[in-house]
């Protein structure tokens, strides 16, 4: 706070100066002169006191709101454990494009890209139980209150919904609520894949037991049999000799480009490996992928390798699990590509890392252009 004599020079000296006191031999206009003099002075000084306190409120009252808004989504007492996102990272998401919106009805729900991102990002900030317990309590990207209405209403009406009736309960978002918007999907590639552009393909990202042997199925039946890799839509097991599938962040660009013309594959699924944020989306491609719960996508997969035996020795899930740490935050690190070795940055005090690995997943996934959830497709 800048003290009030501080301020003084500001004003005029004619203002604020004690003015130089004639010469006079009658005490009752030396009196006066003196009574008119301190009430100049006090005046002024009292002046001073109030434009001070007044700066010093706006700058409390500014500070204080954009703390509030900073830490909307999280509880008063955890929002002093974040850290400020990178603003190296922040420049490389998007651009311009990442916008928050204002919020038209006074709710906490603003909605848009940057909006989203933020929640993200405070909630990879947390421990995982505390994640967890801000994902139940506030439900901040409504999946739960849809979900709950969902086998409410389902349940009391003994059967599955129609397609108006699930619009009543979830219907489409404003555009200034989209996680998707501002679009940043390359449509000129879509465009071309969609006229059969020789060279261009679809990349599709697999995620394990999550609807991708499905997809698979689907793009069969749409494209031509020449159009399609014999194994499962993985090229790689063909230019690997039959060794590999499914392994392209092994291949260079060039070398994919080169052999997708050459075959004349319009399909290519990449399961094994993280998608490479730095160089795949400089493919002629347009790119797809398809989530499913986490909780799910994973029994499913101790199903199909314990329980079906296909190499797995265990039949306890929880032991597994603790084996099987390459599965741990398998979508963050899918879409995020972190360096190998990396591994403690998803636990303990490396909360920049971890917001950072959450935003550029996301940013990844915002450039896809299509995206599917396993749960949502019986209603589409």
């Amino acid at each position: 706070l800048t003290p009030p004599t501080a301020l003084l020079p500001l004003f005029p000296r004619s203002n604020w100066q004690t003015p130089t006191m004639p010469s006079s031999h009658r005490p009752a206009l030396r009196a006066a002169a003196r009574n008119s003099a301190l009430l100049e002075t006090i005046f002024m000084v009292g002046l001073v006191i109030v434009i001070a306190t007044v700066i010093f409120t706006y700058q409390l009252v500014s500070s204080s709101h954009d703390d509030r808004e900073l830490h909307l989504s999280l509880p008063r007492q955890q929002s002093s454990h974040l850290v400020q996102k990178s603003s190296t990272h922040e420049i490389s998401l998007r651009g311009a494009g990442g916008r928050a919106h204002k919020n038209r009805s006074g709710d906490s729900h603003l909605g848009g890209f940057q909006h989203f991102l933020t929640i993200a990002q405070d909630l990879a900030a947390l421990s995982p139980d505390q994640a967890l317990s801000q994902l139940d309590q506030n439900d901040p990207f409504g999946t739960r209150t849809f979900d709950a209405r969902l086998v409410e209403r389902e349940t009391s009406l003994r059967r599955i919904l129609t397609l108006e009736e699930i619009k009543e309960i979830f219907p489409c978002p404003r555009e200034d609520e989209r996680l998707t918007l501002p679009d940043v999907r390359d449509k000129k590639k879509a465009r071309e894949f969609r006229e059969g552009k020789r060279g261009t393909f679809l990349f599709f990202q697999h995620l394990r037991k999550a609807g991708g042997t499905n997809f698979c199925s689907l793009a069969e039946k749409n494209l031509p049999r020449s159009a399609q890799p014999r194994y499962y839509c993985m090229p790689d097991m063909g230019w690997s000799g039959n060794k590999n599938a499914g392994y392209l962040h092994s291949w260079s660009n060039h070398e994919i480009t080169t052999r997708m013309l050459s075959s004349g594959f319009r399909i290519a699924g990449n399961e094994w490996e993280n998608f490479d944020v730095s160089r795949h989306f400089d493919l002629p491609a347009i790119f797809a992928t398809s989530f499913r719960k986490p909780l799910d996508r994973a029994l499913s997969q101790f199903r199909f390798e314990c329980i079906e035996d296909r190499g797995c020795v265990t039949k306890d899930v929880h032991q597994w699990w603790d084996r099987r740490k390459d599965l741990w935050n398998v979508y963050t690190r899918t879409f995020s590509d972190p360096a190998v070795g990396v591994k403690e940055y998803f636990r303990g005090s490396h909360v920049q890392e971890r917001m950072n690995l959450m935003a550029t997943a996301i940013d990844t996934l915002s450039k896809f252009h299509i995206v599917l959830c396993m749960e949502f497709l019986a209603y589409a």
